[in-house]
């Protein structure tokens, strides 16, 4: 969302989820729980941290042998992100299943199913492959289903409604702020730079031609809270409020300046900040982005939520995550906020999730 967007959500930034809920069935609303028996683990079996906890996977699902096809936007791709630039800016981890509290509110329990999460945000050479394809790479209507949540997948009409109508259009829409987009037409310096000017609907048509499909807010909050250690920020063990400019890029520090000195030299390439790694391996969960979830927003539903998300039409769509340009407490991982999924702006990206 623009910075200038940004400022007309702060009221319900923290909006607490209070009131009007008496059991899931009676008030869903909108509200939709898994479709099968629950897959994820208990809360014991989620350990570990770094990349090794998972390999990459292709369309979304899992692969089997030593090694997974690379997604569409890694295709010829080399490994060249990460501190080191010798990862795959696809590179995808498991999270483990478990029980949480979301929000680090004790009276919103609930429990994930286990999912892959890619390790960094969308990159813009990612997203070029996306633009270079397009409109080929408009998904299919049903595309990017979460396995447990029915009516999640795309809807045919969007395609022709919220999506650019051809590549010169698309990449119009990606320029979305003179100074602070990420996209460039032809492979620049920005390769490994989180793409920007995202709406909610090109986000979800990203993911879904790659194999993915957008998290659910349930399931961003999970992996960002390190589960049942329900960390405050995403590298914070045990829970504490640690944070500087060596965990994240966020209130325009990234290139070392003073706090709300804003340039486009404080959006960082993905997972230039290892210290601020999650508890799966997943860098850049606060800061750099705003990164969409499939949600509409609403308040939670009391009493235990199992793979749940919010699917009835509301004012806005989740984002998650604060941004290069909020002050920390954006970053947190209790930090929810909206935005109309029609909006863009210099600090709107995207992390895609996918299915075992």
């Amino acid at each position: 969302m623009a910075k200038g967007k940004l400022a007309a959500w702060i009221g319900a930034a923290w909006a607490v989820m209070t009131g009007g809920c008496g059991t899931l069935v009676g008030l869903d609303d909108g509200y939709y729980l898994h479709e099968g028996a629950a897959g994820g683990s208990g809360p014991g079996e989620a350990s570990g941290t770094g990349t090794g906890a998972s390999s990459g996977t292709g369309a979304g699902g899992a692969c089997s042998g030593e090694a997974c096809p690379a997604p569409p936007s890694c295709a010829g791709l080399d490994e060249t992100c990460g501190p080191r630039g010798d990862e795959s800016c696809c590179a995808t981890l498991e999270v483990a299943g478990g029980s949480f509290k979301r929000d680090n509110d004790e009276r919103y329990s609930a429990r994930v199913s286990g999912f892959s999460l890619d390790r960094f945000e969308v990159t813009v050479g990612r997203f070029r492959k996306f633009v270079e394809a397009y409109p080929g790479s408009k998904p299919k209507a049903g595309a990017g289903k979460h396995p447990r949540i029915d009516r999640s997948g795309w809807d045919d009409g969007w395609s022709n409604s919220w999506l650019p109508a051809n590549a010169a259009a698309l990449k119009e829409a990606l320029k979305c702020d003179s100074t602070l987009s990420t996209w460039t037409d032809v492979p620049e310096a920005h390769e490994h730079l989180p793409v920007n000017c995202l709406t909610w609907y090109l986000a979800f048509a990203f993911c879904a031609w790659d194999g993915g499909r957008l998290p659910t807010e349930l399931e961003w909050n999970y992996a960002a809270a390190g589960g049942e250690q329900q960390r405050e920020y995403p590298w914070s063990e045990p829970r504490d409020a640690t944070i500087d400019e060596s965990y994240a890029a966020y209130d325009c520090t990234g290139d070392g300046s003073p706090a709300s000195d804003c340039a486009f030299s404080d959006i960082l390439p993905v997972g230039a900040r290892p210290k601020g790694d999650g508890r799966w391996g997943q860098a850049d969960l606060a800061g750099n982005m705003w990164e969409w979830a499939l949600d509409w927003h609403a308040n939670y539903p009391e009493g235990e939520c199992e793979d749940c998300a919010n699917m009835a039409a509301a004012s806005g769509r989740v984002v998650r995550g604060g941004a290069f340009i909020n002050d920390a407490s954006y970053l947190l991982t209790s930090y929810r906020i909206k935005d109309d999924p029609a909006n863009s702006g210099n600090d709107a990206g995207v992390r895609c999730a996918r299915d075992l």
